[in-house]
């Protein structure tokens, strides 16, 4: 059985782990684990931008890899980037089997709006699964309902649903 080991990256509350890796469990047939804390590398804050730039984390993740998992999910509280745009979510490295999620955008208090925790999980659920089906091989999806669709805001993460779309069901295999 394929194992996913879930990395704090920085400090991240026990129990939204939990949920995750409880969550991953069954959208997938891995077994999901927790790994040891790792510190933010240094080399990905970016000053200027007063954010962490994704790749330099799953660069540093990626020194994890031989511990035994098949793939890893890092799991961050801080504003992530790419170059090309101005916030992510998350990001995966399909080849290294490695992506990374921020926890930072998706608690309401971001928006200036009342906290809601349930909310919140559910959000940081659709972004982890989201980054493991691209580990799994899977591209953005069409279908606003599908959980493989691209989040370019908190609305489009809340539209989405909490599984795959039939299409992308096939192409993981899991249905014919």
């Amino acid at each position: 059985m394929k194992k996913v080991l879930l990395i704090p990256v920085g400090n991240i509350e026990e129990g939204i782990l939990k949920e995750i890796a409880s969550a991953a469990e069954k959208a997938f047939p891995f077994r999901a684990e927790m790994g040891h804390p790792v510190d933010i590398p240094e080399n990905a804050f970016n000053a200027k931008r007063q954010q962490y730039h994704s790749t330099l984390i799953i660069e540093a993740l990626s020194r994890l890899k031989d511990h035994g998992s098949d793939l890893i999910l890092g799991i961050v509280d801080k504003d992530l980037y790419v170059p090309q745009l101005n916030f992510v979510f998350g990001e995966a490295d399909i080849r290294r089997g490695i992506a990374i999620i921020s926890l930072f955008r998706l608690r309401q208090e971001f928006y200036r709006l009342r906290p809601d925790s349930r909310l919140f999980i559910e959000r940081a659920i659709k972004e982890a699964i989201h980054e493991i089906g691209h580990l799994c091989g899977l591209e953005h999806c069409h279908e606003k309902r599908c959980i493989m669709y691209f989040s370019n805001t908190i609305r489009d993460t809340d539209i989405k649903g909490p599984g795959f779309c039939k299409s992308c069901l096939k192409r993981l295999g899991y249905i014919d």
